[in-house]
């Protein structure tokens, strides 16, 4: 596949790493940045043209005219959406993906994209969307670490730690069927001081195991209770910063919490204050010392830092938790910060680039997989992939999971059939033509290996 990738920022540059390392693509990156394109060039095999990303000219020396895919990853909004319409006007390009980050431009109300009638992108990418989303569903279960949901959310992979106290820690897995008789869960993956361990019927649990499993949404819940103390519903809930993740947060939450949010400008504080009913808005420092324990931050159950500063939402949820709050979860954009971060007082860190590459993998791999969900800083995935054809066309369709040749720890977790059936996978289970696949891959360079099991 033929792809241009605009713009050779963080994202740009971690899908092209992805997309050349994995498959036969042909990559080509724009960007005005000289260095940047340098620096990618000595590191990978793909071509590298320096122009701005909407002129035409600079689209033609990429290969516009040949390209199949065009995904625009700038950092402007409008240089995404200009270039992905002059490369569906003057070239003809078929897919375009786009990341758009003011929510306005993606307001339902005027259906500005569209193929038809509208500008002319297949698919827009929000990364304060996919943020927002993610952390709702962290709210709604208590204890879970990373939560990602497939098939129009029908089944859920769920990370959670197991502690002292969880009715599992110290047994085998094979001892949760029969804690939970009536609940259908697929532990697909368990990190153990940072190592990948295949679980299997006699692996015994133990406390600091970091737990993946597959279940539906209704066994969440219970599931986690087995691994842990359960956590007690949020109540309180504060917010840090006041951009459009903050704001979708506290609207969404706002009237089912008590919510408090912080921002430091007082003229956007007022704004912010218009916009929402029942949040209680604040203006002054997140780090401050003195407003957190004025606004008892030790009762809070849970500290959101969300701003755009790194540094910032750092510092003020290691003193949130310091001073009380039961949890913190902290937005950070740079990689390296998220590694040193690992083993520290946050209990949970989230990558908007993270979220928004596996948002851009689910739409630029190969025909057959639906989803994709990075994780672990990009080195492993969980996949949804559908399964076509019967038993003379396809090696899927037909056989039952013990007969399908995966490489070494992967594991599918569930199958999708249907609109009502969600199958927990056992060996003996056979796949049919249009099943979901939910997978676990503990290293993501294997994803080659499954899409040659989607030829026919």
């Amino acid at each position: 596949m033929k792809i241009i990738i605009l713009g050779a920022g963080q994202t740009g540059s971690a899908l092209a790493e992805y997309l050349v390392t994995e498959h036969e693509n042909d990559v080509t990156v724009v960007d005005e940045a000289a260095d940047q394109l340098q620096s990618l060039q000595e590191r990978f095999d793909l071509r590298v043209i320096q122009g701005k990303v909407c002129h035409p000219q600079v689209l033609e020396s990429a290969g516009a005219e040949n390209a199949d895919m065009l995904v625009a990853v700038t950092n402007s909004d409008e240089s995404n959406i200009l270039a992905c319409q002059i490369a569906h006007s003057l070239f003809n390009i078929e897919q375009k993906v786009a990341r758009i980050r003011a929510v306005e431009y993606s307001d339902d109300k005027y259906q500005l994209f569209s193929i038809d009638n509208g500008i002319s992108i297949n698919h827009i990418i929000s990364p304060e969307k996919l943020i927002t989303q993610h952390i709702s569903q962290l709210i709604q279960y208590p204890g879970a670490l990373q939560i990602a949901s497939f098939c129009d959310d029908r089944v859920y992979l769920v990370a959670a730690t197991a502690y002292y106290g969880g009715a599992l820690v110290g047994s085998e897995i094979s001892e949760l069927n029969e804690h939970l008789p009536h609940v259908e869960v697929k532990i697909v993956a368990i990190y153990r001081q940072h190592k990948f361990i295949r679980p299997i019927d006699s692996t015994i649990i133990e406390a600091g195991d970091l737990v993946y499993f597959i279940t539906e949404p209704s066994n969440i819940k219970a599931v986690i209770s087995e691994l842990q103390r359960l956590e007690k519903a949020y109540k309180r809930i504060m917010i840090s910063g006041g951009g459009s993740v903050a704001v979708a947060l506290a609207k969404r939450l706002e009237n089912d919490y008590q919510v408090k949010l912080i921002e430091r400008n007082a003229q956007k504080a007022e704004l912010i204050a218009d916009k929402l009913i029942n949040t209680t808005v604040l203006h002054g420092e997140s780090a401050d010392q003195e407003l957190l324990s004025q606004e008892q931050v030790e009762l809070t159950d849970l500290f959101i830092a969300v701003t755009s500063d790194d540094e910032s939402n750092i510092m003020s949820s290691m003193l949130a938790k310091r001073m009380g709050a039961k949890k913190v979860i902290v937005l950070i954009q740079r990689q390296a910060y998220l590694e040193l971060i690992n083993d520290s007082v946050i209990d949970i860190a989230i990558s908007p680039q993270l979220a928004t590459i596996s948002e851009l993998l689910s739409h630029v791999r190969q025909s057959g997989i639906a989803k994709v969900v990075s994780l672990r800083q990009g080195s492993s995935e969980v996949i949804e992939i559908i399964a076509h054809g019967d038993k003379q066309t396809s090696k899927l369709v037909g056989r039952s999971i013990n007969e399908i040749k995966l490489p070494s720890g992967i594991t599918i977790g569930a199958v999708v059939r249907g609109d009502d059936d969600v199958i927990i996978s056992q060996n003996e289970l056979v796949i049919e033509d249009n099943d979901h696949l939910i997978i676990f891959l503990p290293d993501r360079k294997a994803i080659s290996e499954v899409e040659k099991l989607l030829c026919t």
